[in-house]
């Protein structure tokens, strides 16, 4: 986890206030801040070493190294970036796997009632796939977290062979969010001096051409209205993608990626923030950075990857930290969810809700080992707001 070693100061219109209750729409310009979750206190740690709040269970679903119960897959290394995918009545849970040349993507299908009833691999010897996205045409898209990375769009279901989309752009992906209101998939990149992009398909719902862009702001901006400009060459050779456009915007370590409802919020490591772009009206504001908090102690750190409930309730994973999944409501409260407890030389990965909201994914993406052959993935169950 990359943190920065001197003292930041924001200056962010409003920024210091909490949200109240204001919903996401007119909240733009505030930050959240810690409160109580409306799930309760968290418990002691139950058999899993995983603190929750009251009505809520864990089971382990897979390990590293281990086949997934009832089938002949062996669960991949250093599990990362995930979402769910409905299949008929039950789902299927999509995970990356974050490892230098044999990466790619394992799946895990459950039938309506949670019971696992096949795991296999969609995406073979790729190269440190962290996060990704699902796409509206039920699509997984795969990133790789390397300097000349790409996205590949993978089959959930293990079917249609994987294919690289180059067109989105050659750089160190971290995750991407689909925007079908709109017509463009946005992606981050984890470098310190990174971007963030947004790509739009010749065709929607077809990866294989189209524009890649780049967002242009003042380097020092948290709120107000930003442009976007053409990348003219996505193979981001010689000159590296985020370094064609004059006037690009940086953001320190991108990370997780999630859109809904004119909304697409991302995340960024190394000054520990969570922003959200306004589609709608192209504006970006914060709606979390640990700097802001202004009581106690800020409850969020290391944010990573994002998902959300139909609720609009945030659910930020931590890469260190004390790892946590925090929530963050449309109200602006920020407070933890679960803790994992016994594993601080991990990070939480790929969170992502089944379906009907009710059960929640992630991965603890080095265990109780610290290493990628400790990798743990875990389903929560209990009663998410709707």
């Amino acid at each position: 986890m990359e943190r920065r070693n001197f003292l930041r100061v924001a200056v962010v219109g409003g920024a210091a206030a909490a949200f109240g209750g204001a919903s996401w729409g007119t909240a733009f310009a505030a930050t959240a801040q810690p409160g109580p979750s409306p799930y309760g206190a968290l418990q002691a740690a139950d058999a899993n070493g995983i603190r929750l709040p009251a009505g809520f269970t864990s089971r382990v679903i897979a390990r590293t190294g281990q086949k997934v119960a009832g089938t002949n897959y062996t669960w991949h290394a250093a599990p990362d970036g995930g979402a769910c995918f409905a299949d008929g009545t039950g789902w299927i849970y999509v995970s990356n796997s974050e490892v230098s040349s044999t990466g790619g993507v394992g799946a895990v299908k459950f039938n309506s009632t949670g019971q696992i009833t096949g795991a296999y691999r969609t995406l073979s010897n790729t190269n440190v796939n962290c996060a990704g996205g699902a796409t509206p045409w039920n699509t997984w898209l795969s990133c790789e977290e390397v300097s000349n990375g790409r996205v590949f769009e993978t089959d959930p279901w293990g079917v249609n062979p994987a294919v690289a989309r180059p067109a989105m752009g050659i750089f160190k992906h971290e995750a991407c969010a689909a925007d079908a209101d709109h017509g463009y998939i946005y992606l981050t990149e984890d470098v310190s001096d990174g971007c963030f992009y947004r790509f739009r398909p010749n065709t929607w719902g077809n990866l294989s051409s189209g524009t890649l862009q780049v967002m242009v702001g003042s380097n020092s901006q948290t709120s107000g209205s930003v442009t976007w400009a053409n990348v003219p060459d996505p193979d981001g050779s010689p000159t590296a993608t985020r370094n064609q456009v004059s006037g690009a915007k940086r953001f320190n370590g991108g990370e997780g990626c999630y859109y809904a409802a004119g909304t697409c919020w991302f995340t960024t490591k190394g000054d520990n923030r969570v922003w959200a772009y306004n589609a709608n009206n192209s504006t970006i504001s914060l709606t979390y950075d640990d700097s802001l908090v202004t009581s106690g102690t800020a409850p969020l750190t290391g944010v990573d990857n994002v998902t959300r409930t139909s609720s609009g309730d945030l659910f930020v994973a931590e890469d260190g930290g004390n790892m946590e999944i925090c929530i963050i409501t449309p109200a602006g409260v920020v407070a933890p969810f679960l803790r994992i407890s016994g594993q601080s030389s991990s990070e939480i990965t790929g969170p992502a809700f089944s379906p009907n909201g009710k059960r929640l994914y992630f991965s603890s993406q080095r265990g109780t080992t610290g290493s990628s052959s400790g990798g743990i993935t875990y389903e929560v169950t209990g009663p998410f707001r709707s």
